[in-house]
Order: structure tokens, then sequence, then C-alpha cells
């Protein structure tokens, strides 16, 4: 999974989730790209979960390009735990995601199958999202 090396701080705020993506809203690597069309948080484990379906899909015939890394921590507490005693300990690790981001890119031997690979990654992230391409 992914996860940051080290932090300045070890726990965060849940922050506020509006407006557009300002950086990486367009095409940089590949050919085709899974762009997000709505506010979310993405789990590491939902970006891995994309990333085996692409290459399982691509049958090593293409290249694969993540363009999201999940930088925020979530914390989380024990079932059955009362109020109080503090902030729980970091769970997992989130990538928060606004509308216009590319979240993944794609190069492939062919459109169709690319596409077929972006539709298989697309079931797998919890935000709406849309096949862009280059033209």
């Amino acid at each position: 999974m992914l996860e940051p090396k080290r932090r300045t701080y070890r726990k965060e705020f849940r922050g506020r989730r509006r407006g557009m993506a300002m950086r990486g809203s367009s095409l940089s690597f590949g050919e085709h790209g899974l762009k997000a069309l709505e506010v979310g948080w993405v789990t590491s484990r939902q970006i891995e979960a994309g990333r085996r379906a692409i290459t399982h899909t691509l049958k090593r015939g293409g290249r694969v390009w993540i363009r999201i890394f999940p930088d925020k921590p979530v914390t989380s507490r024990p079932a059955g735990q009362r109020m109080g005693s503090g902030k729980g300990d970091i769970d997992r690790y989130v990538c928060v995601v606004k509308p216009g981001r590319v979240i993944y890119e794609v190069t492939g031997p062919s459109v169709s199958v690319v596409i077929n690979a972006l539709e298989m990654a697309s079931d797998k992230m919890p935000i709406k999202t849309k096949i862009i391409s280059k033209e």
C-alpha cells in the first residue's frame, strides 16, 4: 500500500472538501486517463485495486501512471471504546480527490483494451469518474 515515509505532524484534521482541482487536471504522461467528477477520499487500498485492475487487463502491454498519492492520515477508534481519552490511532491514508483531477494515465497497445482497463479501474473507485483521451 502507498503511504508517506514520514510526516511533519502525525495526525490531521478532516478539512473541507470543496472546489475544483487546480493541479493535475490534464494528461501529462499517457494517451488516456481516468478523471474524477466529484469530491471524495480515495484510500490507498482503492488506488492499489485500480492499479491492479488496469495492469491485469493490459496484460503487460502498456504503461500505467498513478497521479494521486494518499498523504492524509485518517484516525479511528476501536469499537466499544468509551468517549474521551483523545484522538484515535492512524487507521489508513487517503488522498483528497477533487473534480477534474486525473487519477490514472495509461498508454497501451490498442484503444479498446485501454478503455476497457480504465472502466475496470473506475469500478474500484468510490467516486464518479470519466475516461479522457488526448486528441
